[in-house]
């Protein structure tokens, strides 16, 4: 109980008396933080768009020096069900997976893995529900100047920095652009393909078999085979001091604008207006052809007071900086601090393999023991904590671990961290481990 109401007070902290922050003020207490103002626009033709504003959450209840902001879109399928379920109970449980009362250094670290388990957790917590409609899912954090960006599906985050320098912060998890993707789900013991229609003809994108989604990560999705993952893809950097501009936002806007024409059409104008703006000229390229939300997020440091402008030059206008590793290399995580151009990249993991060793991984880089004993064997009463999804379960020695054992200064040799029935059963499909290749249809 006591656990839940910090939760609730982190994410819907109480307000604070203007005396209070005036005092603050005068004592010399104010920080760096920079504002971080927020516009939404879209237009529905299905309904199953579904879009979180958090401006203002604290990592220390009432403390407003901890503040941080969470800005999230949602892209539902087959239904609204996933799509409200994640809107409701996604950023809860990213929250619970970081552990209490470390500072802000520590905090953003912990972010990347804990945002893995929530989106593991939610994924796992739908399913049990027994509910087939499914959700894309981009959540973007921002701490400061730091920002953390986690998504499955082909909703999209970009940034655009002073200068016009447009990076994008995800990456898309359409089969047909995708061939990592394409290769894993094969391996995985799906099948894909086009869709087939009388006469043998293939029409359409790319889809995976059985269930034909289009996508191959997603939170929900259950009758669509194991192979479509809720492991997001998660980058974190810090912006310089010119702070930039996000635009976050569903397929709707991405399949009729580019990262540079979204950017474009936007530059200089408040966020509201921007993010209307950018509905506005999706429809006037493609029609209204699918929902269409889009997110408009200014990140403006204390010593600034304005948006990101055009570009003095505008023969380079739309240069992009797909600053990150390229897709092909997203399974290979390299702990790095690299700058490029006005960016500093912090994190970026895109690989859907968790295995032994992964910088997802919670509590997999260090001695694995049970609760309170040296070993991992000696009381089988005590719970394990779930390497991915963070839940507590009572293990045994016939209870499954990971592979790839090595040894430690114990009587039993280490075999990786501990993952609960879902998890394990969830990463063995990921990573081709199926005893049978299901037969499809379609």
């Amino acid at each position: 109980m006591n656990n839940q109401l910090v939760r609730d007070q982190t994410l819907h902290p109480q307000p604070v008396a203007l005396a209070t922050l005036l005092g603050r003020e005068f004592r010399g207490e104010k920080t760096d933080k920079p504002l971080v103002l927020s516009g939404h626009a879209g237009l529905a033709k299905r309904g199953e768009d579904y879009f979180l504003v958090k401006p203002e959450c604290h990592r220390i209840p009432g403390n407003s020096s901890t503040s941080f902001s969470v800005f999230a879109i949602f892209d539902g399928h087959n239904g609204v069900s996933a799509a409200i379920f994640t809107k409701e109970h996604l950023l809860d449980h990213v929250m619970s997976a970081i552990p209490p009362g470390v500072g802000r250094d520590e905090w953003l670290q912990a972010l990347p893995r804990a945002l893995v388990a929530g989106f593991v957790k939610t994924d796992i917590d739908f399913q049990r529900r027994g509910e087939t409609s499914g959700t894309t899912a981009t959540l973007v954090v921002i701490d400061g100047l730091t920002v953390t960006v986690a998504s499955v599906g082909d909703s999209r985050c970009i940034l655009d920095s002073q200068g016009g320098a447009v990076s994008l912060l995800t990456v898309d998890h359409r089969l047909e652009e995708n061939e990592e993707e394409r290769e894993r789900v094969t391996a995985s013991g799906g099948e894909v393909a086009r869709l087939n229609i009388c006469g043998g003809q293939e029409v359409g994108p790319l889809r995976c078999w059985p269930g034909g989604l289009c996508l191959s990560r997603s939170i929900g999705d259950t009758d669509v085979g194991e192979f479509i993952v809720p492991i997001p893809h998660v980058k974190q950097v810090k912006l310089s001091k010119s702070g930039g501009r996000l635009i976050i936002a569903s397929d709707g806007i991405w399949d009729a604008l580019s990262s540079e024409m979204a950017a474009k059409c936007c530059r200089g104008l408040p966020t509201e207006l921007a993010a209307k703006l950018v509905v506005k000229e999706a429809l006037r390229t493609s029609g209204l052809k699918d929902d269409t939300t889009c997110l408009v997020v200014d990140i403006i440091p204390s010593n600034h007071s304005s948006v990101p402008s055009s570009p003095r030059n505008h023969r380079n206008k739309f240069r992009s900086l797909l600053f990150g590793m390229p897709q092909s290399s997203l399974t290979k995580f390299t702990p790095k601090s690299s700058s490029v151009g006005a960016i500093e990249e912090l994190f970026e993991e895109g690989s859907a393999m968790l295995k032994r060793g992964s910088p997802l991984l919670v509590n997999c880089t260090y001695k694995y023991t049970k609760l309170g004993s040296k070993s991992p064997w000696k009381t089988n009463s005590l719970p394990y904590k779930c390497a991915i999804c963070q839940t507590d379960q009572v293990a045994n020695e016939t209870t499954p671990l990971s592979s790839d054992p090595f040894p430690l200064p114990s009587s039993k040799p280490y075999k990786g961290p501990y993952f609960c029935t879902d998890c394990k059963r969830k990463k063995d499909a990921m990573e081709g481990k199926r005893s049978t290749r299901p037969t499809v249809s379609r």
